[in-house]
């Protein structure tokens, strides 16, 4: 009986403190893996959401034999506010979109009259937020990565954005409609891209293969802290025309050597008009990129009205960012492709000499980005 009862040793305060450092050490251990398996499963979600809007753009083009403009809708000033009788050619392609990425309801909303016949089909200027339909988030244009929050009663968010090609002029969508008038030559010569601003362009103008060419790629929302994935740089100061200021040119002067992922605090750097802010707003700063800078570089402004400027794809994603090409297919681009000659005030790199069909001076990068170059790629990239 009394070997029955006695009692049996407990653990010492030092064995304690070992089994809770081990238990530590394995967390801190595992950690690291769980937060890269959760960003690993977040990146397969944002691919997955550029894989349907892929699908839903070849159904547009099925349905019509052409892509929806960026920046396209109507036009028509009257008595009143413009804004809200006309979006002003102003819609991104993301708009058009709707009905073929399961956004019928929001597609009806938009395309049918105001009940009050205040504000007609196809909605008012995209920067009026007392509109509900700009306001209404669509999930399947946001990337899960991108932490950035939409405040109560701002307008939604997009991570998507369209490509234009390897020129940073020629974008202002001076064309009033797809038959060019208003279009200057120059605008022409500079439409490189798989979409062109207020024009409407195909499949069959895809003259480097459908496999070979970005119809969109990924775009970080402003957070509003100066972030050069996010934020862009205003360097223009003439309204009305392209600024060719050596402020545009010098763009990485700018970038703070303490924080080489931020601005210089001193900056301002996005006027008010955030990118990746407004997901129905086909200018520029919004919803373009194009292929001059590699990924998760910076943006720059060149002209006054947010159009014409170095609109670089960027991602939360490390080391990369997704990519649509024309036949739908999603690829991760690195951030270290080759992008040929970055000085843009160099021969051939100014936008002076891009000819509809000239090798882009970008390398593998700005080629990837041009319809009509007829370049040589590589199958890896």
């Amino acid at each position: 009986m009394r070997d029955r009862f006695r009692r049996r040793p407990a653990f010492t305060l030092v064995e304690l403190l070992v089994v809770i450092a081990i238990i530590g050490v394995m967390v801190a251990l595992l950690l690291p893996a769980v937060q890269a398996a959760r960003e690993a499963a977040r990146r397969m979600s944002c691919g997955n959401n550029f894989k349907q809007i892929g699908l839903g753009l070849h159904n547009y083009h099925a349905a019509y034999n052409r892509l929806m403009k960026q920046s396209g809708g109507t036009f028509g000033l009257a008595t009143g506010n413009p804004a809200n009788l006309s979006n002003q050619n102003r819609l991104s392609w993301l708009v058009g979109l709707l009905p073929f990425v399961e956004q019928q309801a929001l597609w009806e909303l938009i395309s049918s009259p105001d009940p009050g016949g205040v504000i007609p089909a196809m909605g008012p200027n995209p920067e009026q937020t007392n509109y509900i339909p700009w306001r209404s988030q669509v999930p399947g244009y946001r990337c899960p990565s991108d932490p950035t929050t939409q405040p109560a009663g701002a307008f939604a968010f997009n991570n998507y954005a369209a490509c234009t090609g390897d020129a940073y002029f020629g974008q202002e969508g001076s064309g009033v409609n797809d038959q060019g008038v208003g279009a200057g030559a120059n605008e022409e010569r500079w439409a490189r891209g798989v979409f062109r601003i207020r024009f409407f362009t195909g499949f069959r103008d895809i003259l480097d293969g459908l496999s070979n060419t970005i119809a969109s790629g990924e775009i970080v929302v402003d957070a509003n802290n100066k972030e050069v994935i996010g934020s862009w740089l205003p360097t223009h100061t003439v309204p009305g025309a392209i600024n060719n200021s050596p402020a545009f040119h010098n763009t990485p002067a700018n970038i703070d050597p303490a924080r080489p992922t931020y601005y210089l605090p001193v900056l301002e750097t996005n006027m008010n008009n955030m990118r990746g802010r407004r997901w129905a707003d086909g200018r520029g700063i919004y919803g373009n990129v194009n292929t001059i800078r590699p990924p998760n570089s910076y943006s720059a402004l060149a002209s006054w009205g947010h159009t014409a400027g170095i609109y670089t794809m960027a991602s939360r994603h490390q080391g990369g960012a997704h990519v649509l090409m024309a036949d739908g297919a999603v690829k991760f681009i690195t951030d270290s492709i080759e992008s040929g000659n970055q000085d843009r005030r160099a021969p051939g790199c100014d936008n002076t000499a891009l000819d509809a069909g000239m090798v882009s001076p970008y390398g593998l990068w700005g080629s990837l980005g041009t319809k009509g170059g007829k370049e040589t790629i590589s199958a890896e990239f």
